[in-house]
């Protein structure tokens, strides 16, 4: 029998992201059971876990007044200051016609790229018909790439006949041990402290490292109009 561990000084925080715009909704409760599952996991390791959850629906406005004008309401900060501070995300969308839906992708396309650096990340998603299943790893997966999290191998879908087969509440727990090994790992802030400075970022998101950016280089010169060719020789 294994010896109970010390418990953790601070308890992990898990930030639950989800795209349901019903009440109440599927998506939501995909989330909150990885989440749930995902504590019990910590507790049965002498851990401790503290969720909060970002209901995309509650700031539907304030995202889009933010991909017209990139001004961030209230919930808009608050939102962004919880995933600043998260140790790991759970992200849940709902798929309309083959794709995540538009309310859940304008979410983070709005967010700064350095903010979710080495996250480890849940990606979910719910649907009406398993046609969709492959819509997390086709088109999720790359946007979270994109954004340079470090998304678990286990993805979970849940279509309609999903919610009382075995296999959904396998795929859930394989997707909890995976986000919580991550996280006990501290792989995000190790990234962060170690190799900051080596990812491209965008001018003033970095604190100021940026500046390191070598702009005499060809392809800074292409960016700002010039051109790469070499003057000739007399």
């Amino acid at each position: 029998m294994n010896a109970p561990q010390t418990p953790s000084t601070e308890p992990f925080r898990l930030v639950v992201v989800s795209g349901g715009t019903s009440d109440p909704s599927s998506t939501r409760m995909l989330a909150d059971r990885i989440a749930d599952r995902v504590r019990r996991l910590a507790e049965d390791r002498g851990e401790a876990v503290r969720s909060e959850v970002i209901d995309l629906r509650e700031l539907a406005g304030e995202i889009t007044t933010a991909i017209v004008s990139q001004l961030m309401g209230p919930k808009m900060t608050r939102a962004i200051e919880a995933l600043g501070a998260a140790d790991a995300i759970v992200a849940s969308a709902p798929v309309y016609k083959a794709a995540p839906s538009g309310l859940f992708s304008s979410f983070f396309h709005v967010l700064d790229n350095d903010l979710l650096i080495a996250k480890p990340v849940v990606l979910a998603a719910t649907a009406g018909t398993a046609r969709h299943a492959l819509v997390i790893d086709d088109q999720m997966r790359s946007l979270f790439a994109y954004l340079r999290t470090m998304t678990v191998p286990t993805s979970v879908f849940a279509a309609t006949e999903d919610w009382n087969a075995k296999e959904l509440g396998e795929r859930i727990d394989r997707a909890a041990i995976e986000l919580l090994l991550l996280m006990e790992s501290g792989f995000a802030g190790k990234v962060r402290s170690e190799s900051w400075k080596s990812y491209q970022h965008e001018y003033g998101s970095a604190g100021g490292t940026e500046l390191d950016i070598d702009l005499s280089s060809d392809l800074m010169r292409l960016a700002t109009g010039g051109t790469t060719a070499k003057p000739r020789k007399a």
